[in-house]
C-alpha cells in the first residue's frame, strides 16, 4: 500500500513539474476538430529543376 501511495506522490509531483514549467503553453482542451484546430501548412515540393535546352533542329527546305 505505500508503494501504491509513494508512485502516486511521485508521479503527481512530475505531472505539477511539467505543468508549472508549461506555463500558459499547455494545452489542457483536449482533441480539436474543425477551425480551432492548428494544422501545420505541407512542406512545399521543391522545384523540379528546368530541362536542359536542346538545340534546334535545322529547318526542312
Amino acid at each position: 500500500m505505500i508503494k501504491i501511495f509513494i508512485a502516486f506522490v511521485a508521479f503527481a509531483g512530475l505531472a505539477l513539474f511539467f505543468i508549472f514549467k508549461g506555463g500558459d503553453k499547455v494545452d489542457m482542451s483536449g482533441e480539436k476538430h474543425g477551425a480551432e484546430a492548428i494544422h501545420a501548412p505541407a512542406p512545399a515540393a521543391p522545384a523540379s529543376p528546368a530541362p536542359a535546352a536542346t538545340p534546334a533542329a535545322p529547318a526542312a527546305k
